[in-house]
């Protein structure tokens, strides 16, 4: 099977977040000091407080060499992009702040964010310490980036061991294959199912309308850069997806309820499901409800056995940009240097279950070392960038939250066509084109 990249090389009209400004100069949640930085992390552990009990010590670490202290606020995912968006309109902002890495261009085509050109980069040690296709998301095409990637991510796809075993089921190579063991897995009666999914996040459907679709040999963007949903590989990706809870039932339809990744986690933990399909961070939050490493275990996300590509995830991670207007742009520069450090990005992988984003990193968020290199695999070979357009974040509501919608309608007992996802990827599209 053969891999399909979805960069465009064409020009694209910044249309992204609208109505965003650029900072006003005398942010007030930056720090006019040389000797202060005010940074804005995102929820990547177990909990806010989990986060900041990590991060305290590497940042005391940090002022400790620079003599810069650090102000940390750390911000849920349910807040961040709306905390990031208001920051750039007002000017109340941070001087350094995580970004989802599928908002780079948005947030670039706001000129809310530093550029970061031949300058900065010598600063940070040089554009060739980051792995290509993570440093790609920093930025639209043929620009200076206004962010680096800092924490990298993958999808897999994690089973029960011993559900798998008990029932004689080998782990699956294609999504025949899966469907087939999570109806084998599934029993109704007993509450068991043979996946769960997070049906009603918009995030994680938005995904897999990407990644279902890039299967498919199907491109989001046209040459020139407008949305194009509704080409029958879009279409065909998104109604395989939804079919796991409608056509083949192995999917409990309270999962329409379940907005956000961790509740999937959860119920897989708990044996309430056989297979979820999660990025490589969930080990901690499964781990963190009962299950020993050696009760699952995970594989790469499986495409149909006639893909056109054998894409198993989204090039996902976090990201770290300067807010432009920052009164410390060298001591910005420094934590950027810092936190993407070989020694910090060790420091950190464990805890917040990331892959390393600078090339030949090793990965420190298991220790067993086939999962490890699997997920590392996935991240560098089969994985893509979503759309590097400045409406990537107009897709991810309009197309997640058309997903979130067909699937509460399936969990209620109605039925969603193929003529459905056509209208419901229509309206998406034309929402962003106007």
């Amino acid at each position: 099977m053969r891999r399909r990249t979805l960069l465009s090389a064409a020009p694209l009209a910044a249309v992204g977040l609208t109505g965003l400004a650029a900072c006003g100069s005398g942010s007030s949640g930056s720090n006019d000091s040389p000797d202060k930085l005010t940074y804005w992390a995102s929820n990547q552990g177990t909990s806010l407080e989990n986060d900041k009990e990590v991060l305290t010590p590497v940042l005391e670490k940090f002022t400790e060499e620079t003599g810069i202290a650090v102000n940390l606020e750390v911000i849920s995912w349910n807040d961040l992009q709306t905390r990031i968006q208001t920051a750039i309109t007002s000017g109340q902002g941070p001087d350094v702040v995580n970004i989802g890495n599928t908002w780079g261009v948005s947030l670039q085509a706001t000129g809310g964010l530093l550029e970061l050109g031949d300058e900065q980069f010598e600063a940070l040690g040089g554009r060739d310490r980051y792995v290509p296709a993570a440093l790609a998301t920093g930025g639209e095409v043929d620009t200076d980036p206004t962010s680096i990637p800092l924490y990298g991510l993958a999808y897999g796809m994690y089973y029960n061991v011993q559900m798998f075993e008990d029932a004689g089921i080998e782990p699956p190579t294609t999504w025949e294959e899966m469907v087939e063991a999570a109806k084998a897995l599934t029993d109704e009666d007993k509450g068991v199912y043979g996946m769960s999914l997070a049906a009603g996040s918009y995030t994680e459907n938005n995904h897999f309308a990407f990644i279902n679709a890039t299967q498919n040999g199907a491109a989001l963007n046209t040459e020139d850069g407008k949305p194009s949903f509704t080409e029958d590989g879009v279409v065909d990706g998104i109604l395989r997806y939804l079919d796991l809870m409608q056509e083949h039932r192995v999917v409990n339809p309270s999962n329409a309820q379940f907005d956000n990744g961790t509740m999937s986690v959860t119920s897989f933990a708990n044996g309430e499901a056989a297979m979820i399909i999660n990025q490589n961070n969930a080990n901690a939050t499964i781990e963190d409800n009962g299950m020993s490493p050696d009760e699952f275990a995970a594989i790469p996300f499986p495409a149909p056995a006639d893909a056109v590509s054998d894409c198993a995830s989204h090039l996902a991670g976090i990201n770290l940009a300067i807010m432009k207007d920052t009164e410390n742009v060298d001591g910005a520069l420094k934590f950027l240097n810092f936190m993407t450090s070989e020694e910090t990005q060790s420091e950190l992988g464990k805890p917040f279950a990331s892959l390393p984003v600078l090339v030949d990193g090793d990965p420190t968020f298991t220790d067993d070392t086939e999962q490890a290199d699997m997920f590392m695999e996935v991240y560098g070979e089969r994985a893509e960038p979503l759309p590097l357009v400045p409406w990537e974040d107009q897709f991810e509501t309009s197309v997640g939250q058309a997903m979130n919608d067909m699937f509460a309608t399936i969990a209620t007992g109605g039925k969603v066509t193929r003529d459905d996802v056509v209208t419901a990827m229509q309206t998406a599209q034309d929402s962003i084109r106007a």
